[in-house]
């Protein structure tokens, strides 16, 4: 098997599992959210602890101590993540599994935004026409839900802004999931020792089981998702994105049976237009830039590589 191959298998099991994370969470129902956050946490953080030793990525980190900048931008990210993975959850426990989804579909056009104002970059047409439709999706399904979608907005805003605080950080996945999980050990630590009434050893077996088991749940798809992006180009990783976000969108219609009345029908064809004219002006700016490369190096010129920002086929993991 190819490495390219590989790195698509490796993409597509890891979004796949992202998608059917709603399946896992319900089966926490009996713990409340911040419970099964602050497991999810302490249970990462053990995980990637061994996987780090396994990896000997101990003096790499441990070299991070002299860079203070970066240790407060991976305490930014840890926050991020932790709003992103509580918002999550909550959303998924209280039958919102469709607006979960909602987040993830709109998180590539919050990023196109992000780079307008944070990066001050310049939008393509297409991408410009892109982010119309999308907004006018979201009114549309705010008039629908009688309020802003917050859950599909805090999704999608808060993994935006932890991906661009990870890119400019630019660390190994593994190195950044163990800083993420210690900044957030100790708190979480402290809420389950000061918890009473908590469901760790009294809802059963499973339960419990299913919690300890959110740690390994929570790496190894994102080491998965790693291993892809070092194998296969940036736009099949931007069309692997929303596999994850499909499988969850058709968990919360057609087995948890969320209502979808005809405007929220509506507001969902609004979002995947925007995606549609995403991807495909994406595609096409991808396809001339590399037109552009080979007519250069026919002419006798150096070829030149292809120019994709970020934003074009920006990815980022959910759940």
């Amino acid at each position: 098997m190819n490495e390219v191959r590989r790195g698509y298998l490796l993409g597509i099991g890891a979004y796949v599992m992202w998608g059917f994370f709603p399946l896992y969470f319900k089966h926490l129902q009996a713990a409340g959210a911040v419970e099964i956050l602050a497991h999810r946490v302490v249970w990462s953080l053990a995980t990637v602890t061994l996987i780090a030793t396994v990896l000997g990525r101990w003096r790499a980190v441990a070299g991070l101590r002299r860079q203070p900048k970066r240790l407060a931008a991976m305490a930014l990210a840890a926050t991020l993540i932790a709003v992103n993975w509580g918002t999550y959850i909550y959303g998924v426990n209280s039958s919102r599994v469709v607006e979960t989804a909602l987040g993830y579909f709109i998180t590539p056009l919050v990023v196109i935004m992000l780079g307008v104002v944070v990066l001050h970059e310049r939008l393509r047409r297409g991408q410009w026409l892109a982010v119309g439709v999308g907004v006018v999706s979201v009114v549309v399904l705010a008039v629908d839900y009688g309020r802003l979608p917050w859950i599909a907005l805090t999704l999608a805003c808060s993994f935006g802004l932890y991906g661009l605080v990870k890119k400019r950080v630019g660390l190994p996945p593994a190195d950044g999931l163990l800083l993420e999980s210690a900044v957030l050990a100790l708190p979480a630590l402290v809420y389950l020792m000061t918890l009473r009434d908590g469901s760790f050893g009294s809802a059963g077996t499973l339960h419990t089981s299913l919690l300890v088991f959110s740690g390994i749940a929570t790496v190894v798809p994102l080491m998965m998702f790693a291993g892809a992006a070092n194998r296969i180009p940036l736009y099949g990783i931007g069309m692997l994105q929303y596999i994850g976000p499909i499988i969850q969108f058709g968990l919360g219609v057609f087995w948890f049976h969320e209502p979808m009345p005809t405007a929220r029908w509506i507001g969902f064809a609004l979002v995947w237009l925007a995606l549609g004219i995403f991807s495909a002006d994406g595609f096409a700016h991808l396809t001339r830039q590399r037109s552009i490369a080979v007519h250069a190096a026919a002419d006798g010129g150096s070829p030149v590589a292809p120019s994709v920002r970020p934003h074009d086929t920006e990815t980022s993991p959910t759940a």
